[in-house]
């Protein structure tokens, strides 16, 4: 897909001005509401939204409307603010959720995950980080949505955290909601990456059961077909066509990618050490890895180098988000819905 770069920057504003202000929490009332948590530059966020396109295909609007959004980098919010809105409240979740809106039709929230994923310190229940989750709870308990949706790392699953994952469960199931736990591959669902993500999915007892998507793809989108009209592009920060010369070090900065298969996942703490390019001597661009992750060239990414990193590897893949939408919002309206 070809790209013109005149284009996105007459496109572009000043990060954070986002026209038509402050929403209301009493506006577009026809469509469905949701209250997102832990939202990070907004990749979740998108894809329930929709109304996108990624590598020539169209994801229409899902009919969901963000009312209200956390998130504690400042960074990150300001990524989100400049292509979501100015919904999003920075701060501490814990000091800050009390002000969230009274109702919501979907809490939604992808809880921190360093202390469970693969590349990070594995500490599981012993991590700083692995209560979070229990803001997800609180809120659910507060609001009485319809549904929720709770994500996280397919690490989650490992026999390490499974101590980890039977607290979350029990706590989840608390809350007096049909539960569905499981793990979907980004890549069966049209993103160019072999990324896992754990989805707990909650549903009132009065809907029907939730029933996951199914997967699109039986032949994935290589990393050759989704980042090959950048290969000769110059470096762009602009468009976020920018990349690390970090020397190699580890695994992850040995890792080149393979040009007729998705993409390795794309980690947040990378720290400049993120994947080669399957053909060129650097590394892969900002561009590329939000490519990978299925984000639309449209998305910008207000930050420099480091933190942009951080943001598009702590995101859900926006195409997987839509998809989990969908099949959220069929739930959502079906016969026992209202």
């Amino acid at each position: 897909m070809p790209v013109d770069l005149k284009t996105m920057k007459e496109n572009e504003c000043a990060c954070g001005e986002v026209a038509g202000g402050e929403p209301s929490f009493s506006q577009n009332q026809s469509r469905l509401s949701v209250i997102s948590l832990f939202s990070g530059c907004g990749g979740l966020d998108l894809g329930f939204v929709g109304g996108f396109e990624f590598l020539g295909q169209r994801y229409e609007k899902t009919g969901f409307n963000i009312i209200w959004a956390n998130e504690i980098n400042p960074e990150a919010a300001e990524t989100y603010r400049f292509n979501l809105g100015n919904h999003i409240i920075v701060g501490d979740i814990y000091n800050v959720m009390g002000n969230s809106p009274d109702y919501a039709d979907v809490v939604l929230g992808g809880f921190p995950c360093q202390d469970v994923s693969v590349n990070g310190k594995m500490l599981g229940i012993k991590g700083k980080r692995t209560n979070l989750y229990t803001a997800i709870i609180d809120v659910v308990k507060r609001v009485k949505p319809k549904m929720f949706v709770a994500e996280n790392v397919g690490g989650l699953l490992l026999k390490k955290n499974e101590a980890f994952l039977k607290k979350i469960m029990e706590d989840f199931n608390c809350l007096n909601y049909n539960v569905n736990l499981q793990v979907y591959s980004a890549a069966d669902y049209g993103v160019p990456q072999t990324r896992e993500r754990v989805f707990i999915v909650g549903s009132r007892f009065d809907l029907p059961a939730f029933s996951p998507p199914t997967p699109t793809y039986r032949r994935y989108i290589t990393a050759r077909q989704a980042i090959q009209d950048l290969e000769r592009l110059p470096p762009d920060g602009a468009f976020s066509h920018i990349w690390s010369l970090a020397n190699p070090s580890g695994d992850q900065g040995n890792r080149r990618l393979q040009a007729n298969r998705p993409g390795y996942t794309i980690r947040a703490e990378c720290h400049g050490h993120i994947q080669f390019h399957y053909s060129l001597p650097r590394r892969i661009s900002m561009r590329e890895a939000a490519r990978i992750q299925s984000f639309p060239d449209s998305f910008h990414f207000c930050s420099k180098l480091r933190q942009t990193e951080r943001q598009i590897g702590n995101a859900v893949p926006p195409v997987l988000a839509w998809h989990m939408a969908i099949a959220v919002k069929k739930t959502l309206t079906g016969p026992n819905s209202i």
